[in-house]
């Protein structure tokens, strides 16, 4: 099993799982040809690296998706979490266009196309396309529908401890072409998963004595179905409409059981009940047309989820004694709409895009807070702090412009600003208004067919999340944050470069640099005298160095094998708002070590393989506690595959074989961190247990 892993401040900038390899022919005995490097219509004129179907072959690819894993160091880089829709963060592209909608991930878009209508894949350097915010390489799925199609996929998956069977997860899709009109229709679960953990936890205190054992088991059911739409119609000349749209149920239920044992108490019994079943939509459009000298597009998001959230705690004395609790809930309500305009033209040698977006963000939540009375009865307490709305009004205008500079050389600028209001309803509301630059400046550089080399600086304005402004409760941990009215989104000056070797017949490799000078990183702040909340710390800094390569051992005569692999290495930096002392990110993940192995078998349609993947992380950080929770600190899987069974792919997995672990180390004070006695050193040790998955994946 793949683990995504979260890379926090510097999480969306840098790649995610690495890419698997382009392979020989199954039949064959020599490596497959070198990508064509040749000028080819579409996104740009400048040369790129050519993948045909033919090239995919070997796996026998259902979508689109199942190519792009394939392409030779190429890492799916899915579009940041930034504000509104802006300009492109991503690095792959349909037909030439970025998409635009927010509700799907690139994972998701790939999937819906099937292998079949795939024409070609580009692989380009984003800074020589006509799109702002493009670096590095870039992927461009040229596909089109002349008929009907459809695939599915199943994806069961077992645990052998704790955990409920997962039946649930797959997806299925159509997609076909009338006249001028695409449509594409999708009902997709793919997220659903059951997972599951149970094991000792003990609770020392200041002086290292066990004050109490805990054994507790775990589970989770989640299942987030998803129904979707998409329409293209081709118009006449070079315009072209897209319309979309999704409707979304999300069931996420969390049980908790265990006993808690204490000299000179009562054992408890003690159950911990979430539940956080939500639904969600969003409706997309754009039109691009021709337009006096250039063209015009004109673009239109609305998205809501309606997000109810309950926790509730019971604490049973197994003696007979009066049962203690607590409960919270709230229930959100998040709206967004965005109105954008992008126009394009050619001028001075160069694509010159203007564009400009307004966005309007709002939320609305009322949250309470029971203790359970000794009649058996949640009583609700006085919570204002949890009631409340935000909204923000946003207007951004960003002007580019990008031309080559020699046969070898590109450069894109973009500049621009935001004006953004916040206001804030309920405890001591207010409204704030913000002016913020933003833009990029980078430059590409391909001296020869085997190396190319990115540079990118740029000025980010990151999202909120507007839960953050109000209180909230976390029962399990007995934490609480206060009301933060003056949280401000975090903004960054960002250097990124991006060195891609081609290493021949042996494959390639990328190295990713990234640098952040980091102001308002949003982390936990004091409040009052002894209170906490989101806030802001002025100051922070964070860079990682992330190598990927794709090794073919064909050229060593081992034919159809090849290595995968990554390391990411991460720092931050940032003083501590309670202690005064520089630590790193709350909840940083500072190493990443990941290699992975797949053997297609030359003259059969079988495929086996086996990964690993090691990750450290940093605790996270509150006012009376530093706790770090996380899995491992290796996983492994092997799997084995058939690519033709009776025309479906099957694949069967082993994952978690070398019993990784579900850990915790808090530990938590009587006061501030670090300038008080220790209260209680909380040990967790679980067990997970392997895990066996199996896919089929077809189409029709």
């Amino acid at each position: 099993m793949m683990r995504m892993v979260s890379l926090a401040a510097i999480g969306a900038a840098l790649c995610g799982m690495p890419a698997t390899a382009q392979e020989a022919p199954v039949t064959g005995d020599t490596p497959p040809p070198a990508p064509v490097e040749a000028p080819a219509g579409g996104v740009s004129r400048a040369a790129r690296q050519i993948y045909t179907p033919a090239d995919f072959a070997r796996y026998a690819p259902k979508n689109a998706y199942d190519m792009l894993k394939q392409v030779p160091g190429f890492a799916i880089r899915d579009n940041e979490d930034l504000r509104g829709l802006g300009i492109a963060t991503g690095n792959v592209l349909f037909n030439g266009k970025r998409p635009s909608n927010k509700g799907d991930d690139m994972y998701t878009q790939l999937s819906r196309i099937p292998g079949g209508n795939v024409e070609r894949i580009e692989i380009v350097d984003g800074a020589t396309l006509d799109i702002p915010g493009l670096s590095g390489q870039v992927a461009n799925i040229v596909y089109r529908a002349d008929s009907f199609s459809g695939q599915f996929s199943w994806k069961p998956e077992f645990r052998a401890h704790y955990t409920d069977p997962l039946f649930t997860r797959g997806d299925i899709s159509v997609r076909g072409r009338t006249g001028a009109i695409e449509y594409e229709v999708a009902l997709n679960n793919d997220d659903s998963a059951r997972s599951g953990a149970g094991g000792p936890t003990l609770i020392y205190d200041g002086a290292g004595n066990i004050i109490e054992e805990r054994s507790d088991i775990w589970n989770t059911h989640y299942d987030t179905p998803k129904l979707s739409a998409r329409v293209t119609w081709d118009g006449p000349g070079d315009s072209v409409a897209n319309l979309g749209g999704h409707y979304q149920r999300k069931y996420d239920r969390y049980y908790e059981d265990g006993i808690r044992v204490s000299p000179g108490q009562p054992d408890r019994l003690r159950t911990v009940r979430d539940k956080a079943d939500s639904w969600n939509y969003e409706l997309s459009g754009d039109y691009q047309f021709g337009f006096g000298p250039g063209k015009l597009k004109l673009i239109g998001l609305r998205r809501f989820s309606h997000e109810p959230y309950a926790q509730e705690i019971i604490t049973t004395p197994v003696d007979g004694s009066t049962p203690t609790g607590d409960r919270f809930a709230q229930v959100g309500d998040l709206g967004e709409t965005i109105a954008r305009a992008e126009y394009q033209w050619k001028m001075f040698g160069g694509d010159w895009q203007l564009s400009g977006e307004a966005a309007f963000n709002t939320l609305d939540n009322v949250a309470s807070i029971a203790v359970l009375n000794p009649s058996g009865v949640f009583v609700e307490q006085p919570f204002p702090g949890g009631i409340g709305g935000v909204s923000e009004d946003r207007y951004e205008g960003l002007l580019s412009f990008g031309r080559k500079l020699t046969e070898t050389l590109s450069f894109q600028l973009v500049a621009g600003a935001e004006h953004s209001t916040i206001t804030q309803t309920g405890v001591d509301g207010q409204r704030r208004s913000f002016f913020r630059p933003k833009g990029s400046v980078t430059l590409a550089w391909a001296p020869s067919a085997d190396f190319d080399l990115s540079v990118k600086l740029r000025r980010r304005v990151l999202q909120l999340s507007f839960y953050d402004f109000l209180a909230r409760a976390f029962l399990n941990d007995d934490n609480q944050n206060e009301v933060n009215n003056d949280l401000r989104p975090q903004q960054d000056w960002t250097f990124e470069a991006e060195a891609n070797k081609k290493l021949g017949a042996w494959g390639s490799t990328k190295l990713n640099f990234i640098y952040r000078d980091v102001e308002d990183r949003v982390d936990v702040i004091p409040v009052g005298a002894d209170g906490e909340a989101v806030g802001n710390i002025d100051k922070s800094r964070a860079w990682a160095i992330d190598w990927t390569s794709t090794i073919n051992l064909d050229p060593a005569g081992l034919k159809g094998v090849k290595l995968d692999t990554r390391l990411l290495y991460q720092k931050s930096s940032v003083r501590d708002p309670f202690t005064g002392e520089k630590r790193s990110y709350s909840g940083w993940t500072d190493t990443v070590a990941e290699i992975n192995l797949r053997h297609d078998i030359a003259g059969t349609d079988w495929a086996w393989g086996a990964g690993g993947e090691y990750g450290h992380y940093q605790p996270n950080y509150r006012r009376n506690q530093s706790d770090k929770v996380w899995e491992g600190p290796v996983f492994a899987n092997v799997f084995v595959e058939h690519k033709n069974v009776m025309g479906l792919t099957v694949r069967a997995t082993i994952a978690n074989a070398l019993n990784a672990r579900s850990k915790r180390d808090r530990t938590v004070y009587t006061g501030v961190r670090g300038d008080s006695p220790i209260d209680f050193v909380e040990k967790r040790n679980r067990l997970i247990g392997p895990i066996f998955a199996f896919s089929v994946r077809g189409k029709f």
